[in-house]
């Protein structure tokens, strides 16, 4: 009998937060350029401009929002979904079908979505205060500080602003991200030319994360848009015939940092969870 070893629930958690410390500058900058009302800038001009106004550490404006959105939306996608497939691994031979990936990674990445939506709303709204006029900011201190804000001076239901938004597109980035992840190393490995090693890890999780950017970018960009508003927009609904007006390319506004944010999110999130399942794991026998 083989021996290996299984995530705990939170590695996911921990594994996105360190990728987020990694990445949150680009995440950053694609905040900026979909939420500008016409295209003004490219990525390398609207990283010259947040710097040359703000400072380098600009750059990391929102961290604590992003970190605590780690830790409530991907804690909970990666727990629903590393123990759904492992109880579905359980007494059978070889992993899950495709299909039953796709379901579980859908289901946890649409609840993860919506438990994540209050942090993830602070993430934007701190992320983008720097370009609004002195007399709009926010000036939140931290994500805690901006969710008890939003709560006491604009209600509940403005703290869940676009959850159904962030929780269709938590679950379409999660099947990129999680089902293609687990299909792509195990067709990598099934050919026999790779081992279960980094190389291996890196192939594969670029390939989800090329697969998470093309499914959600749409909904990414929605979602944005909502979430920073001054109640300008009804519903998602509403959002997305504001944005055609814009024409069709508007909803994939940012796509190139989108992706140059995700695409390297993905890698670094998998890349530190194989190392935690590695060494942390729990043993089982197979």
């Amino acid at each position: 009998m083989a021996e290996q070893r299984v995530s705990r629930w939170y590695f996911g958690g921990l594994a996105s937060s360190g990728a987020a410390c990694c990445t949150h500058p680009l995440d950053l900058l694609k905040v900026h350029l979909q939420t500008q009302q016409e295209v003004k800038m490219r990525m390398m001009g609207m990283a010259m401009h947040v710097i040359r106004n703000d400072g380098v550490l600009a750059l990391y404006n929102g961290l604590s929002a992003s970190l605590c959105r780690q830790m409530t939306y991907s804690l909970t996608r990666f727990g629903i979904y590393e123990t759904a497939r492992n109880h579905l691994g359980q007494g059978r031979q070889g992993p899950p079908p495709f299909y039953q990936k796709v379901l579980l990674a859908a289901a946890g990445g649409f609840t993860g979505g919506f438990v994540g939506t209050p942090a993830d709303m602070v993430n934007v709204r701190m992320q983008n205060d720097m370009k609004q006029p002195p007399a709009q900011r926010r000036n939140y201190s931290h994500a805690l500080d901006g969710m008890y804000r939003v709560l006491r001076e604009e209600g509940l239901k403005k703290l869940f602003s676009g959850a159904s938004a962030a929780s269709c597109r938590g679950a379409l980035v999660t099947v990129g991200q999680l089902s293609c992840y687990d299909q792509a190393k195990q067709l990598v490995l099934a050919t026999g030319l790779l081992s279960d090693n980094v190389f291996t890890h890196f192939l594969s999780s670029f390939i989800a994360g090329g697969c998470a950017t093309f499914l959600c970018q749409p909904l990414d960009v929605l979602k944005t848009r909502l979430m920073n508003s001054h109640g300008e927009y009804r519903g998602i609904t509403h959002c997305a015939m504001e944005t055609a007006k814009l024409g069709p390319l508007a909803f994939y506004k940012g796509f190139v940092p989108a992706a140059v944010r995700l695409v390297p999110q993905t890698v670094l999130t998998f890349l530190f969870l194989e190392q935690l399942r590695k060494y942390f794991g729990i043993k089982v026998t197979t």
